[in-house]
């Protein structure tokens, strides 16, 4: 029988995401240790919002996709990764963004409930359904096909 206890006993589980800082959530989801249940519609918001306090919107769009193309690989198949809604969640997040200074991400969301209660009808504003089933967008950015972001 042991005399000491493993280091694992000792560790909290991770219950969520905004258990950590910024850096320590994009260290481990940019590393693939992120627990992918824990990778919900949020935490992919969190993910732009500290890329986009990092880096220029199109860098950020980069860093995004391929970090979530990496954790997909990682993680999954490689088959869930979708550029065109991957480029299209940072745009909408980075318009956002623009309207107010949030000091942290929980700040933002509070600013701007519809990220959370209605993403899927403002992404509707910029695209038709049928840009979202083209096989080409899951690879390739596909621009907006109603309203171009600003």
């Amino acid at each position: 029988m042991p005399c000491y206890t493993p280091l694992w006993k000792h560790i909290k589980p991770l219950k969520s995401h905004h258990q950590l800082s910024d850096q320590e959530f994009e260290t481990q989801f940019s590393r693939g240790d992120f627990p992918p249940s824990l990778f919900t519609h949020e935490a992919h918001l969190r993910l732009a919002w500290i890329y986009l306090k990092k880096y220029q919107l199109l860098d950020a769009c980069d860093k995004v996709c391929a970090d979530i193309s990496n954790f997909d690989g990682i993680h999954g198949n490689g088959t869930k990764f979708n550029k065109t809604l991957t480029v299209a969640s940072v745009k909408v997040v980075h318009h956002f963004m623009l309207k107010t200074k949030s000091p942290d991400f929980k700040h933002f969301l509070v600013t701007h409930p519809r990220l959370e209660v209605a993403f899927k009808e403002l992404l509707e504003q910029h695209y038709s359904y049928k840009v979202f089933s083209n096989k080409m967008a899951k690879t390739t950015y596909i621009e907006p096909d109603l309203l171009p972001f600003d």
